[in-house]
Formats: structure tokens, C-alpha cells, sequence
């Protein structure tokens, strides 16, 4: 059947779409590009019965948002609770993970948007950017570099750093910092991307890790959290991050809803 219907496309088109390899087949170049529309086409066709959902039964449907780590806490999360108060029915499915698996997410049709960072030459997604990212320097509680009257660089890499592997942007970030500040790189015995597991080598080592200040921020001040950060600036700063989109896409009342939170918050 398959075989059959692609054959019909080809005599409707008066084109080849695909080309026997082997024992098996590939897309024509016109074949791959058909594919992607065809891609396209089908995540429209969802949201639209989303769209269609939501305007005959006046309530909210499921909105579908990636964050990379930082955004995610300081302005996903406090935007949803407002509009959860606000609206009962409003319902979120939140993804964090990292730029890179949230666009190809959000190209595959499973996301409405994220919050997170464009690749050059992108033509599926669009950008816009939001706010820039600084980063603070943060440590467990007793850690024996905060009993120090003032923290110098040779102070900090006396310690290790809990930082990503060297493709990651945190880590390009803290590296050509630190080139710029003539500071040799940190130690790292072990590398992570995972917060939660950053946060658990804190806790149990005198390690240092760089992380959000917006991050930071979101428990500062609470005595019953383990982590604080060090009283030093290096002048971190990751670049910003944008509202990313696919290409032309209309967004769902309720996703619409939430991006106008979270434009209003940031």
C-alpha cells in the first residue's frame, strides 16, 4: 500500500520522490523536501484539532513548554502557578533539558514553544530573545571558603568544579571567562549536566558549581536550603535566551496565554 501511494505521488507530481539503493530505497532530494513539508503539515494539523478543542468546550487545553534550567525556575515555574490560580483548568506539560534536545522537540511537533537558546542558520525554528543569563559561583553551607574575609581566584581552584562536558554552552562560558581573567581551568573530577545531581555533589563535597543566578536566587534566603552562593563576581554570563518557535506557528489560546506570562513576568 505504502509502495502504491508513493507511486501515485510521483504521477500526480511528474516527479521522483524516491530511488532504489541497494536493496532498499532513499528519498530523492524533491523526496526529502515533500517529506518535510509533509512533517509540517501534520504537526499543523494536531494543533489546529487543539485549537478546535479548546473553542467548543471553553476550557484550556494541555500547553506543551521546554525550558533549559535556569528560565524554567525563575519564570516558568512562578508563571504557571499564577495562571494555575487563576485558571483551575489550565493544564502544562514542562520539559527542561538542554537548547539542543528542546528545538529538535519543538520541530518534532511535541512541543508548542520552549524557552531556550537558537543555533546559527536555524530556517524550522524562530527566536526571540528574552533576557540574558548570569551565572553565580554556589557552594554548600560551611563550606570553608565562606569564613574567608575576601575570596581570590587561586582561592577557587583550589576546589573542584562541577560543570558539563566542554561542548556544553555553561561550560564554553566559564572557560573563556576565565581565559579572559588570565585563570587557569578549574579541576573537574566529574562532569555533569544534571542539576539535580550538581546539587547532590554540593551537598556532599566542598565542589564548586556555576549555576543560574535566577537559579540562586529562587532559594536564597531560605535557611533549610544547603546552597548558597559565594560572595564573588567573575563576570559570568551565558548568552541570552529566546522564545523559540517553529516558523510560522500559531500558537494555541492556551500557549498564547502562557507566552504572554512569561513575557509579562521577564
Amino acid at each position: 500500500a505504502a509502495s502504491r501511494l508513493l507511486a501515485e505521488m510521483e504521477a500526480l507530481l511528474s516527479l521522483p520522490l524516491h530511488e532504489r539503493q541497494g536493496r532498499g530505497l532513499q528519498l530523492t532530494p524533491v523526496g526529502k523536501a515533500l517529506a518535510r513539508r509533509a512533517a509540517r503539515i501534520e504537526i499543523e494539523l494536531a494543533d489546529a484539532a487543539r485549537d478546535l478543542a479548546e473553542a467548543a468546550t471553553g476550557r484550556a487545553g494541555v500547553v506543551r513548554v521546554g525550558s533549559v534550567t535556569g528560565p524554567a525556575l525563575s519564570l516558568v515555574m512562578p508563571t504557571l502557578i499564577r495562571l494555575q490560580e487563576a485558571l483551575p483548568d489550565f493544564r502544562a506539560e514542562v520539559t527542561v533539558a538542554t537548547s539542543i534536545n528542546l528545538c529538535d522537540l519543538l520541530r518534532e511537533g511535541r512541543l508548542d514553544f520552549a524557552l531556550a537558546r537558537l543555533g546559527p542558520g536555524e530556517t524550522q525554528l524562530e527566536a526571540r530573545v528574552i533576557a540574558g543569563e548570569p551565572l553565580s559561583l554556589v557552594v554548600r553551607r560551611g563550606h570553608p571558603l565562606l569564613v574567608l574575609p575576601r575570596i581570590s581566584g587561586e582561592d577557587l581552584l583550589r576546589h573542584d568544579w562541577v560543570v558539563g562536558d566542554d561542548e556544553t554552552l555553561l561550560t564554553q562560558t566559564v572557560i573563556a571567562r576565565l581565559s579572559e581573567l588570565g585563570m587557569p581551568l578549574p579541576k573537574r573530577r566529574i562532569s555533569t549536566s544534571s542539576f539535580l545531581f550538581t546539587l547532590a555533589l554540593l551537598n556532599q563535597t566542598d565542589a564548586i558549581a556555576p549555576l543560574a543566578t535566577a537559579v540562586v536566587d529562587s532559594f536564597a534566603g531560605n535557611p533549610s536550603v544547603p546552597f548558597v552562593s559565594l560572595p564573588v563576581d567573575l563576570g559570568l554570563s551565558v548568552a541570552p535566551f529566546s522564545l523559540v518557535t517553529r516558523t510560522g506557528a500559531q500558537m494555541t489560546p492556551s500557549a498564547q496565554r502562557l507566552i504572554d506570562g512569561l513575557r509579562y513576568a521577564s
